[in-house]
């Protein structure tokens, strides 16, 4: 019979930590906001057309900033809808645990409506198809385009994204999240600075920190 692995050896706890490092701060992210305001503006679409939609939980605080910026640029007052793609994911069965269901608010149809699907992070495109899919409840949209704070590369379905706000090269095992600024545990809504962040694990010798190798 073999023994079990002790606990001192086993592979997750062998780990070595994660480098966590701040690529987008509270500054940087509203002033890609910002462009991508000035972005949907010159696009052409009727601003009446418009319709945001948030994906939570990232993209809530991301559409409301990006709906104020067009206000302000545009004098434009839009409808904000949140949509919770979980039940629309196509990996709902490989997942093994019950997946944790958020909130959807959609203050109307989204008939004849652009509807600008905002996102944090892009990374597979699976999130996007699977919001393309739920809109689908809520009526026919003239057209959808999406924003993406980052898009972190690493495709698996053809998604195109609109408007980015960064571009970053990341390795498939890194982690990108928008978080609340500082890393404090508070809700992203209620957060009155954001910062995007990149954990990185070393994947060889050489890459871990002194004294870790």
């Amino acid at each position: 019979m073999t023994s079990p692995t002790p606990p001192s050896l086993r592979p997750e706890e062998a780990r070595p930590p994660a480098r966590t490092r701040v690529v987008l701060d509270d500054v940087a992210i509203r002033r890609a906001l910002m462009r991508i305001a000035h972005e949907i503006v010159e696009t052409g679409d009727e601003l009446s057309d418009l319709y945001l939609v948030a994906i939570p939980n990232g993209g809530v605080p991301l559409g409301r900033i990006l709906v104020k910026n067009l206000a302000q640029v545009a004098d434009a007052d839009l409808p904000v809808g949140i949509l919770d793609t979980t039940l629309y994911r196509d990996d709902l069965t490989t997942r093994g645990t019950r997946p944790r269901l958020r909130r959807t608010e959609m203050p109307s149809t989204v008939d004849d409506r652009v509807v600008v699907l905002v996102e944090d992070v892009v990374n597979t495109g699976r999130t996007i198809r699977a919001a393309m899919d739920a809109l689908m409840d809520f009526g026919r949209p003239k057209a959808v385009r999406v924003v993406a704070l980052v898009d972190r590369g690493h495709r698996e379905l053809p998604i195109k994204i609109d408007y980015v706000g960064k571009n970053i090269p990341t390795q498939p095992g890194d982690k990108v999240r928008l978080r609340a600024g500082g890393g404090d545990e508070v809700e992203l809504e209620g957060a009155e600075a954001l910062e995007v962040v990149i954990e990185t694990f070393p994947r060889t010798e050489a890459e871990l920190p002194e004294g870790g190798r």
